[in-house]
């Protein structure tokens, strides 16, 4: 049985997409690593197209013919995130051999037949959607690359036409009751950590329509919040004085003490109303403090984004109080990936940005990053006792 037309149009777009962002790129951006966090965006690529193969190929097939001399560069357990830029291939060349390969997969995928159709992965075509998330997953991570390449662009003489004003917390905000609600997400495009789907028992609570918007993140700011030790915890204490941090990452303050924005397209300004974002675990958290809240659990997030009462979902990642732990009766599959994540180190972040692709844009889906990341796009959103 052939992969269906549907399927087909999402993996050639997302496939193309990456390809895309790719030939936009200078040499130096396509090979430099811009954040010790993040790889060159060339190396995504090349990962990409090499995940591709080596599930349809070495996994599926037995056939590690596309897979066996890439896996000291692609696989990230062989290859140390400082030595990927060198290793690279010229931007041409890799773009050439990934496209070819592409195609051949595709048409692979397209003319199935036994035993390779018969391979237990094609079920609901699991690894079909598992191939185009891992794509999506890495398209943003790409996009946190060149926004890195951004920040590197200062713009001193920046005046915005409208300066950021503080604001005060508005408390506007759903009351979702107690009960019990559904958590979890549908096979065959949820993830192994969003599954299996259960039942949560939840207390009342009050959560923010909106995430916190910049005008209130610069009443924090001007309060002392990032001085004032009352609103953070003592390893976030450590993480401010180790990196002597007081603003989010990409904001910047031009001759006159005016904040903009700095991004890949250069000096912006930031509107007062538009969620905050370029903030790690510990700056939501004290920021929550703050302002006599807390971060919403994820099952309080996913439970009111399902009864579609929160807006602006999809313009940041939203910090969440829990670590990213398994769901009881957790099954690691196609592989175990998520289970390195389970080390109580992680937290969950819900949400999406404009960077997000469709194909991982949904309620269920569990971003997670350990609490001093702050180049993930991540803001917050409140909720009141």
């Amino acid at each position: 049985m052939s992969t269906s037309l549907t399927t087909m149009i999402r993996l050639r777009g997302i496939q193309n997409k990456m390809r895309q962002l790719v030939e936009s790129l200078d040499d130096r951006t396509f090979r430099m690593q811009f954040h010790s966090d993040l790889s060159p965006a060339g190396w995504h690529l090349g990962h990409c197209a090499f995940i591709e193969d080596f599930w349809l190929h070495e996994i599926i097939q037995g056939n590690k013919k596309f897979t066996k001399k890439l896996k000291k560069i692609y696989l990230p357990e062989n290859c140390p995130i400082h030595k990927r830029g060198k290793k690279l291939p010229d931007s041409k060349k890799l773009l050439n051999e990934v496209h070819q390969q592409q195609d051949e997969n595709d048409l692979l995928l397209i003319e199935m037949i036994p035993p390779f159709s018969d391979h237990p992965l094609f079920k609901d075509e699991y690894i079909q959607n598992y191939i185009i998330q891992h794509y999506a997953r890495h398209y943003e991570i790409m996009q946190m690359i060149i926004n890195q390449a951004g920040l590197q662009l200062e713009d001193p003489d920046f005046i915005p036409q409208k300066p950021l004003n503080a604001k005060s917390i508005t408390i506007d905000a759903e009351q979702i009751p107690s009960g019990d609600y559904e958590i979890g997400g549908e096979p065959p495009f949820a993830y192994d950590n969003e599954l299996p789907k259960h039942t949560v028992k939840l207390k009342t609570y009050n959560i923010a329509i909106q995430p916190v918007s910049n005008a209130e993140y610069l009443a924090f700011m001007e309060d002392q919040g990032y001085t004032d030790t009352r609103h953070w915890s003592e390893e976030a204490q450590q993480w401010l004085i180790a990196n002597g941090v007081s603003h989010p990452e990409h904001w910047r303050q031009n001759k006159n003490h005016e904040w903009y924005g700095l991004n890949d397209q250069g000096a912006f300004e930031l509107n007062d109303n538009d969620p905050v974002y370029g903030i790690n675990h510990y700056e939501a958290s004290a920021f929550a403090h703050w302002a006599n809240a807390r971060l919403p659990h994820e099952h309080e997030w996913e439970t009111c984004a399902k009864l579609e009462r929160l807006q602006n979902t999809g313009n940041i990642w939203e910090w969440c109080t829990n670590i990213f732990k398994a769901y009881n009766d957790f099954t690691a599959f196609p592989d175990n990936k998520s289970e390195s994540s389970f080390d109580n180190k992680h937290y969950v972040l819900k949400g999406a940005t404009q960077f997000t692709r469709p194909e991982i844009k949904r309620a269920s889906y569990r971003n997670h990053y350990t609490p001093e990341k702050r180049h993930i796009f991540a803001g917050l959103r409140l909720v009141f006792e």
